[in-house]
């Protein structure tokens, strides 16, 4: 069930939308401001305007959901498509105005790229280390030569000052369940990592790791090219 895509819907379609709760497996369900997803350019942070600068040449947009980041790119004659797992999420992509916006996979996709970008923490869909590193392999096949990878990430390693971290698995590995309108999406797992963990992983695949920004606030802004 597309719990967030209704969400989503109900928003673009009146400009208002009922609270969408977002469980999680560390505290309390959260609140998620459903306008956030729709900001534009002049409301986008420091670290996600870095990133858009950045972009060269064919871009993905991974995880795009309703095209706010694609927006600001084809804004600039980008040559951009934006992919989205959610159904309802790319047909707002497509009535924004977003030239190539598709329903499809980023594990199952194949074709080449300048950039791939995955913004608002897009590398989290990996789930865990495992298939975090996993992806960095299956991210090569979609690099043009002389390309690059751009995600930011957390390191949530803050959420433990007062608990001690998980013992089982590691720290950044976290899960997630939507709420809207008394309706609840399947639980899914979430992936936050730390800088040193990101670098020592890239550089084992075989990708040069930069740190290209952080906003002291445990986010920061990574570039992979390949060595």
């Amino acid at each position: 069930m597309d719990v967030f895509g209704k969400a989503l819907t109900d928003f673009y379609k009146t400009g208002v939308a009922g609270v969408l709760l977002l469980h999680n497996s560390y505290d309390k369900p959260e609140e998620m401001p459903i306008d956030f997803f729709f900001r534009d350019e002049e409301e986008m942070p420091v670290l996600e305007l870095q990133a858009l600068h950045m972009c060269k040449g064919k871009v993905l947009d991974v995880g795009a959901g309703v095209g706010s980041h694609a927006l600001v790119l084809q804004a600039f004659n980008g040559d951009v498509t934006a992919i989205d797992v959610s159904e309802a999420a790319v047909d707002i992509m497509k009535d924004r105005g977003i030239k190539k916006a598709l329903l499809q996979d980023i594990f199952t996709y194949t074709e080449k790229f300048d950039t791939v970008l995955m913004l608002m923490n897009g590398i989290g869909l990996t789930g865990t280390l495992t298939v975090f590193k996993d992806f960095l392999e299956k991210l090569k096949e979609l690099i043009n030569p002389g390309g690059q990878v751009l995600f930011d990430t957390s390191d949530i390693a803050y959420l433990y000052h007062d608990l001690p971290k998980p013992q089982n698995r590691y720290y950044g590995e976290v899960s997630y369940q939507y709420e809207y309108k008394g309706e609840k999406g399947n639980w899914f797992n979430w992936l936050y990592v730390d800088p040193d963990t990101v670098k020592k992983m890239a550089s084992e695949v075989g990708w040069t790791c930069e740190i290209i920004f952080d906003d002291e606030q445990d986010q920061y802004l990574v570039r992979l090219t390949l060595v």
